[in-house]
């Protein structure tokens, strides 16, 4: 009984220190509070792996340019886009495309966040979505040789997530009612 005893404390002090440790590497990672008129998530950005990625969505972020965005593009039981269209629907400008980094081992699976792109795997700039579901068929290499991105994953505020891709669209196609991202600040 004490032989048992000892293997089980010795089990769960191993798993303590293993969960600190994890915890430990991912305090480092930046994080962001997305703001939206539905709640709001916390997002773990992941630069070890995605580092051109988190680089160019952070910028962004510091910009501001996401305050006032909207999810233009939701789908039920997939996923929820946003981060490139202002409250009447219009485009906002943008930097140049980033590099894709979807062979960063990453996958799409619910609630990370990956860029939206273009056929042309080299055509991420602002906008990004996340995945309402496991979406392996967006893993690279994907359906075209490339797949999506992953760059990070919402910690907090998956509700969030949920209450959003259950948006359906309106008459002219676009979500209804409109859910709008309030803003985007780095945790610091």
């Amino acid at each position: 009984m004490l032989l048992i005893r000892r293997h089980l404390m010795r089990g769960l002090v191993i798993g303590l220190l293993g969960g600190l440790s994890c915890l430990a590497v991912a305090d480092n990672a930046p994080r962001v509070s997305m703001k939206t008129n539905m709640g709001e998530m916390i997002i773990e950005l992941n630069p070890e792996k995605a580092p051109i990625t988190v680089k160019n969505f952070l910028e962004y972020t510091r910009e501001g340019f996401y305050s006032g965005t909207v999810f233009h593009r939701i789908i039920s039981g997939f996923m929820i886009q946003g981060g490139g269209f202002d409250e009447k629907f219009q485009e906002k400008p943008t930097r140049d495309a980033i590099k894709i980094e979807s062979k960063n081992g990453l996958k799409n699976k619910r609630y990370t966040i990956a860029m939206a792109r273009t056929r042309d795997p080299d055509s991420a700039t602002a906008q990004f979505f996340i995945n309402a579901e496991d979406n392996r068929f967006l893993d690279w290499p994907g359906q075209d040789g490339w797949g999506y991105a992953v760059f990070g994953k919402v910690i907090s505020g998956t509700e969030v997530v949920d209450k959003i891709q259950r948006v359906k669209p309106g008459a002219d196609g676009l979500p209804s009612p409109t859910v709008v991202i309030e803003s985007v600040t780095v945790i610091e």
